[in-house]
C-alpha cells in the first residue's frame, strides 16, 4: 500500500490533545490549545502551526502505511480457560514428548537400518521430518504461554511459526500422496516396482513435493508482511496463522482471504483426489487376487497408510467445517482443537507404524533389547 490521505475535515479546536488511535510509528499531526496564552498550536513532525483562539483548523494528515509492520504480537493463548492453563500444559507437554521420541526413533532407524532403505520408508523419514517441523513449530510456544505466561512474539518470530505451520501441512499432504503411490506401485505393478522408484526417482520425488508446497506457502508470508498492522496486536490464539494474523491489519486482505481459501483448497483437494484414485486402483487389484491369504496381505500393508491418511485429514476436514458453518461453537473450542490437531497425529504416526509394520516393530524391539542387555 502506498501514501494514502486521510482528511479529518474542520476540527473546532477544543481543550485538549486530539492523540490518534494508531501507534507511534504513524507521524500524525495532533492539535493542542494552551489556555493560557490563547493560541492552538497544530504539531506535526513537520514544525509546529500556530492559530488564533476560536479557529477552526483544516487538517489533511499524510499516512504512510508502506511498511507498517509491528514489533511484536501478543498471543492471548486460550481465553476463559486462563486457570487451568498449568494442567492443560501437562497433556499437551506428555504428546508433544511421545512425538519427539517415537518420530525420532523412526527416523533412526530407517537412517540407521540398510534393510529399511526402501522407497516405502524413505517417504516415511521424510514424514516423521515433517511431522517433527509440525508439533516443534507450535507446541514449545504454546507450553511457554500455558506455564511461563511468555504470550510475546516478535512479528519475524510470527511470520516464521506461519510460514513452517502451513508449510509443514502442506508437506504432508503431499507425502501421504506420494506414499499412496507407492503402494499403487507395489500391489498393482510389483514387477516395476524396483525398476520405477529408483533411489534417483525417489529423491525427485521428494524435491517436487517439497518444492511445491515451498512455492504455495512462500507468497503467504509475503501477503502478511505487505500488511499494514496498526489496530490491536492481540492474537486470539496459541500461535500465528494466516487468517489469524490478517484479520488484524488495518487494510482490504480480500488477496489474503482468497488465497489462503482458494489455493490451499485446490491442493489439498487434488491430493485427496488422486490418494482415492491411487486406492480404488489398490481393491480393485486386491480383490482379484485368487488367494485370501495374498488378499489380507496386500491389505495389511496398506492398513498403516490409511490410518495416517483418515488421522490426519479427518480433523482437517471437520476444523474447516466447524470454521466455516459451525458459528455457535465456542472460539476456545476452535483454538483447543487446533491445538490438539498439531499435537496429536505427530504423536500416533510412529506408534501406528510401529505396531502395523512388521519391519519396523521388529526392529524397534530389538532396538530396545539391545540397549538392554548393554
Amino acid at each position: 500500500m502506498g501514501e494514502g490521505l486521510l482528511t479529518s475535515g474542520s476540527l473546532p479546536v477544543p481543550w485538549f490533545a486530539v492523540v490518534p488511535y494508531l501507534n507511534f510509528r504513524c507521524c500524525l499531526p495532533y492539535i493542542l490549545e494552551l489556555p493560557e496564552s490563547g493560541v492552538n498550536y497544530l504539531y506535526s513532525s513537520h514544525g509546529l502551526l500556530l492559530a488564533p483562539k476560536g479557529m477552526t483548523i483544516k487538517m489533511m494528515v499524510t499516512l504512510n502505511l508502506t511498511n507498517f509492520n509491528p514489533d511484536y504480537f501478543i498471543l492471548a493463548g486460550i481465553p476463559g480457560l486462563e486457570q487451568f492453563y498449568i494442567w492443560i500444559g501437562i497433556p499437551f507437554c506428555t504428546i508433544y514428548l511421545v512425538a519427539l521420541a517415537g518420530n525420532s526413533i523412526l527416523l533412526y532407524l530407517i537412517v540407521m537400518d540398510r534393510s529399511l532403505h526402501k522407497p516405502m520408508f524413505f517417504f516415511l523419514s521424510m514424514l516423521t521430518s515433517t511431522d517433527l517441523i509440525l508439533c516443534t513449530t507450535c507446541v514449545p510456544k504454546t507450553l511457554g504461554i500455558f506455564w511461563l505466561k511468555a504470550h510475546e512474539i516478535t512479528f519475524p518470530g510470527c511470520l516464521t511459526q506461519l510460514f513452517f505451520l502451513h508449510f509443514s501441512f502442506f508437506v504432508d499432504s503431499a507425502i501421504l500422496l506420494g506414499m499412496a503411490f507407492d503402494r499403487y506401485m507395489a500391489i498393482c505393478s510389483p514387477l516395476r516396482y524396483t525398476s520405477v522408484l529408483t533411489p534417483r526417482t525417489i529423491v525427485k520425488i521428494m524435491v517436487g513435493l517439497v518444492g511445491r508446497s515451498f512455492s504455495v506457502i512462500l507468497p503467504v508470508v509475503f501477503l502478511v508482511k505487505r500488511l499494514p498492522f496498526c489496530r490491536t496486536h492481540l492474537i486470539p490464539h496459541t500461535y500465528c496463522e494466516h487468517i489469524g494474523v490478517a484479520r488484524l491489519a488495518c487494510a482490504d486482505i480480500s488477496i489474503n482471504i482468497w488465497y489462503g481459501f482458494a489455493v490451499p483448497l485446490m491442493t489439498i483437494i487434488s491430493d485427496l483426489i488422486l490418494i482415492g484414485i491411487s486406492y480404488t486402483l489398490i481393491l480393485r487389484a486386491v480383490f482379484h487376487l485368487p488367494s485370501i491369504d495374498a488378499r489380507q496381505k496386500a491389505l495389511s500393508t496398506c492398513g498403516s497408510h490409511i490410518s495416517v491418511i483418515l488421522i490426519f485429514y479427518t480433523p482437517a476436514m471437520f476444523s474447516a467445517l466447524t470454521h466455516r458453518f459451525g458459528h455457535n461453537i465456542p472460539h476456545t473450542f476452535h483454538i483447543m482443537f487446533a491445538n490438539l490437531y498439531v499435537a496429536i497425529p505427530p504423536a500416533l504416526n510412529p506408534i501406528i507404524y510401529g505396531v502395523k509394520t512388521k519391519q519396523i516393530r521388529d526392529k524397534v524391539i530389538l532396538l530396545f533389547l539391545s540397549k538392554g542387555m548393554q
